[in-house]
């Protein structure tokens, strides 16, 4: 379980009690013993505010909301950024490990932690924040989600982190790849994983399938539909071998019944708008498809060991001017390596697929954010600015589960006036946001803004001052 703790920590906690004062971009921890990267804090900060926004706000801003298949919109940063954020995460805490056997039963704990949380959140048990229900029908529960996925990178490459200590030099050479040579069991992890995505991929025959509709306001409610595939290596929604794995392993009454690919202009009139799927629209339009599936969750994996790499950096570089010159530079080169893929067709960027294409420009932008926070705040120590975002980012769990899951909204939304609709929370964003706006699209944008990423920021401030932190 998660726990409300009242204590000052960091992911540092497997770290041994020694003092870190070879560095100067650390400041002290809360607890006075352990170093704290206070832009890490900020990135992840922010990466829950960008959550909270393109989930509230993407209905009716579908630039921001996460793309119908191919592309890359604002709302497809957000689950590698994390990813990125875990793998630095994984080098700071793991920087030094007294027990191997502990270290591997606090990665394992807290994995099965994330897991819980994952499966109670978005395996279909919690109906919040707009239906004042719960429970789910256990035949049609969702095995995969975000924490889900989180639990699975950060098990694998912190287990490669422990088991691999011995093999790391304490002090690396000057050579240009030292810092590669030293870690060549997380890049032979990395091309393992690499091989293996990419020969399920394109080496998978995919055969026709078929899927019930259980759509309710469908016309086609109960009917069964089929989908004519009989091909290989093919990245179109219906017939990718990433949906193919999940149906065979997971179950297709297993997966997210409400893919982005249904605001795709094939599936209906109003995209990149959600609207009703059209009467002639191919039968795929209405199948679930697994947004954090088997396939792509290994592929995930890479996120995160590009991000460890970017922690070992900290570790073992000590001058700021090294390290941002390392990060940028690595940042661009995933970047251009990334987009020349997408723009010659030879692999799309895809967040459904998690394409090695979009693995390669979100890693490079998550390089560039970090380095960009990095400069302003520990070398620059432009820290008042950011802190709403510090405090979120300290308080990640907290702000996720009770924010962006919509926990705290749906126990407002339980104490109404006559009608289940006439609550707080909708008054006061039908008329303080958006009838002064005198635009829906406008005032909702603000009521995310305001009262939901800088009402979180204020909460999580007060929980600071207070010591009170929640800890997975």
């Amino acid at each position: 379980m998660a726990e409300i703790k009242v204590e000052r920590s960091h992911d540092q906690h497997l770290l041994e009690p020694k003092e870190d004062t070879s560095s100067s971009y650390t400041r002290r921890s809360l607890a006075g013993n352990r170093p704290r990267l206070a832009s890490l804090d900020i990135f992840r900060g922010l990466t829950v505010a960008l959550m909270i926004l393109v989930d509230d706000a993407g209905g009716d801003w579908p630039m921001i909301a996460h793309a119908p298949w191919n592309g890359c919109n604002l709302a497809d940063f957000v689950m590698p950024f994390f990813l990125f954020i875990v793998g630095v995460s994984i080098a700071l805490s793991l920087k030094r490990i007294s027990n191997k056997f502990e270290a591997c039963k606090k990665v394992g704990f807290r994995t099965c932690k994330l897991l819980f949380w994952g499966l109670l959140l978005q395996g279909g048990f919690s109906h919040a924040p707009d239906e004042l229900t719960y429970g789910v029908d256990v035949t049609m529960m969702r095995f995969c989600g975000i924490l889900q996925r989180i639990a699975l990178s950060y098990l694998v490459v912190a287990l490669v982190e422990i088991f691999t200590k011995d093999s790391h030099e304490e002090n690396l050479s000057t050579g240009r790849f030292s810092i590669f040579k030293s870690y060549y069991w997380h890049w032979i992890v990395a091309a393992s994983v690499l091989v293996i995505y990419l020969a399920t991929l394109y080496g998978t025959y995919v055969p026709d399938w078929e899927f019930v509709v259980y759509d309710k306001d469908s016309v086609l409610y109960g009917k069964i539909l089929s989908v004519s595939c009989g091909v290989r290596g093919k990245l179109n929604p219906p017939c990718n071998a990433v949906g193919y794995v999940d149906r065979q392993v997971l179950g297709i009454n297993h997966m997210y019944h409400h893919p982005a690919w249904r605001r795709s202009k094939a599936c209906t009139d109003d995209s990149p708008y959600e609207g009703a799927i059209r009467q002639d629209a191919p039968s795929w339009c209405r199948a679930p498809f697994e947004p954090e599936g088997i396939l792509s969750s290994i592929s995930a994996i890479l996120s995160t060991i590009i991000g460890v790499h970017f922690g070992h950096i900290i570790l073992h570089l000590k001058g700021h001017s090294a390290r941002l010159k390392h990060w940028i530079s690595t940042g661009l080169v995933l970047l251009a390596l990334g987009l020349t893929l997408h723009f010659t067709h030879l692999m799309p960027l895809n967040k459904q697929l998690y394409s090695f294409s979009y693995i390669c420009v979100t890693s490079g932008a998550a390089a560039l954010v970090f380095s960009s926070l990095y400069s302003l705040v520990d070398i620059l120590e432009w820290k008042h600015m950011f802190l709403p975002l510090k405090w979120i980012g300290m308080n990640a769990m907290l702000v996720y589960v009770m924010g962006a899951e919509g926990i705290l909204a749906a126990f407002f939304n339980g104490w109404y006036y006559r009608h289940p609709h006439n609550t707080l929370i909708n008054w006061i964003r039908e008329h303080v946001f958006i009838r002064v706006w005198h635009s829906r699209r406008v005032g909702v944008l603000m009521y995310v803004i305001f009262a939901e990423i800088l009402f979180w920021g204020l909460v999580t401030g007060v929980f600071h001052r207070f010591k009170i932190y929640w800890k997975l």
